[in-house]
């Protein structure tokens, strides 16, 4: 399984895929954070907080992640490959992990450039390193974990088809409905006291409550489960060609 995935890592760093992940994010993360005036520039602002990050980052991870995770199952169906790697003696579910793993791996990669925001909030920060430490240490696990649940879809979408730009809409679909769909239907206020039960259905839910520096059991739970329930959903479809 680690072969495999230091194969996949491998093939992200040594191909542009996994520098224009990495330098997409940080540029759209740090123009809305830095450069774009407005509310959401944190110098314009006049507070030493890192909202902005924790906000637009899901968003761009929603259309990125789709972006890596898209040739993870279909590239290998579209060259036949797949076929060889199931006769090896790996298993499905290593198979399905060595993937994900890979996926994941790429998104924290793309993350932990933004530390650079942190020293320089701590900096400007009156006094010097007047910052919500809490809250800034929960919206990153949040964004960690919201970022290996796409993965997990964007790896589910990438198994069910050999077309790589249908895997990228069905992922970027799913992950959308994942993450905001839920908290629109309850807007409606269609389903009575079952509102409040659908939102916490949602990703969105749970992430912002990580966002506000307490650690809960329940939210973490939340995360691992829809990464498990879609690997589960992967391993599923990949076993199924065996049939």
């Amino acid at each position: 399984m680690w072969a495999l995935y230091k194969k996949e890592v491998r093939g992200f760093l040594h191909s542009l895929i996994g520098y224009v992940v990495i330098i997409v994010f940080l540029l759209m993360t740090g123009l809305f954070m830095w450069v774009f005036p407005g509310e959401m520039n944190t110098l314009d602002n006049g507070y030493a907080e890192m909202d902005t990050l924790f906000l637009i980052g899901p968003w761009v991870f929603l259309f990125l992640i789709p972006a890596i995770t898209m040739r993870s199952f279909s590239e290998e169906k579209r060259t036949g490959t797949l076929e060889f790697l199931l006769t090896k003696p790996l298993t499905d579910t290593r198979l399905v992990l060595a993937k994900f793993l890979a996926g994941w791996t790429l998104s924290i990669l793309s993350i932990l450039p933004t530390l650079v925001y942190y020293l320089s909030l701590y900096q400007l920060a009156v006094p010097a390193g007047n910052l919500d430490n809490g809250g800034i240490l929960g919206s990153y696990i949040g964004l960690v974990f919201l970022s290996g649940a796409f993965v997990s879809i964007g790896i589910f979408a990438s198994s069910l088809t050999a077309n790589q730009i249908v895997a990228f809409i069905l992922a970027v679909f799913l992950c959308f409905f994942m993450f905001i769909g839920f908290e629109s239907i309850a807007s409606f206020d269609l389903l009575g006291s079952l509102d409040a039960f659908v939102i916490q259905v949602g990703m969105n839910e749970h992430y912002r409550s990580l966002s506000r520096g307490v650690i809960d059991t329940r939210d973490v739970a939340y995360f691992i489960g829809i990464i498990v329930i879609f690997a589960i959903a992967t391993r599923t479809g990949i076993s199924a060609r065996k049939w």
